[in-house]
């Protein structure tokens, strides 16, 4: 069943301009809607969008504490330019407290299990609260920003969370997601300009050397798929 809705969802916002797919979203009222940002290029376009238009969508974000200073700052302008609430999920104490005292602060260089323990704690958990009563998770995911997302659709039914995933951004390139920032003097975090087009937590994120692909700064120590599992 689930498969046949997504289907019926992705034939009918075929061809829709941005604003229009929120639109449509909101009067076919689907439950409860969320929108979850890192305040990246893409998740700034979805926050201007959702704001400016007072959509009924929560909109929250995952601070693991171990984010950049400049991540805080964009923080800081995007609440301030709309006045509107970002709710922010962070980690379980306890859980932290643990991992830290038995393996350090960065264990996650060691091993990709490691890794994944670390954000299991400081991302996946959290999510988990975040999306407990969500019914359409809205994300910025884009095509573009890896092979492993190329083939993403506009709607896709998420197994390991059990609801809907829209993502509005899917289609759109880089330049398009550039040009609506400027065209509507979004915040940006200004790591960005320095060569940082995907920025997560601070020690596991680096800026691109030249010729390298758009996830290359992500837990660039490691081999493997260029995710968290929070997309899967």
């Amino acid at each position: 069943m689930e498969r046949e809705f997504i289907q019926e969802l992705n034939d009918r916002f075929q061809g829709k301009s941005l604003a229009e797919t929120f639109d449509l979203l909101i009067q076919l009222d689907l439950g409860r809607l969320a929108f979850s940002t890192s305040f990246g290029q893409e998740d700034q376009v979805i926050t201007d969008l959702i704001f400016k238009n007072n959509y009924p969508i929560e909109v929250f974000t995952l601070d693991t504490g171990r984010l950049f200073e400049e991540t805080y700052e964009v923080y800081h302008r995007t609440v301030k330019k709309y006045n509107k609430k970002i709710t922010p999920y962070f980690p379980d104490t306890k859980k932290v407290e643990a991992l830290l005292s038995n393996k350090g602060p960065f264990s996650f260089y060691d091993s990709v299990e490691n890794r994944k323990e670390c954000c299991g704690i400081r991302k996946i958990d959290p999510l988990q609260r975040a999306l407990s009563n969500v019914d359409v998770w809205i994300t910025g995911l884009r095509g573009g920003q890896s092979y492993f997302r190329k083939d993403f659709d506009l709607f896709q039914y998420d197994t390991s969370f059990g609801l809907i995933k829209f993502n509005p951004l899917v289609r759109w390139t880089l330049e398009e997601v550039e040009t609506y920032l400027e065209e509507n003097s979004v915040p940006q975090n200004s790591l960005h300009k320095k060569n940082f087009p995907s920025i997560g937590c601070q020690p596991c994120t680096r800026a691109l050397e030249e010729g390298e692909d758009i996830r290359s700064g992500r837990w660039w120590w490691e081999n493997s798929k260029k995710e968290c599992g929070l997309h899967q």
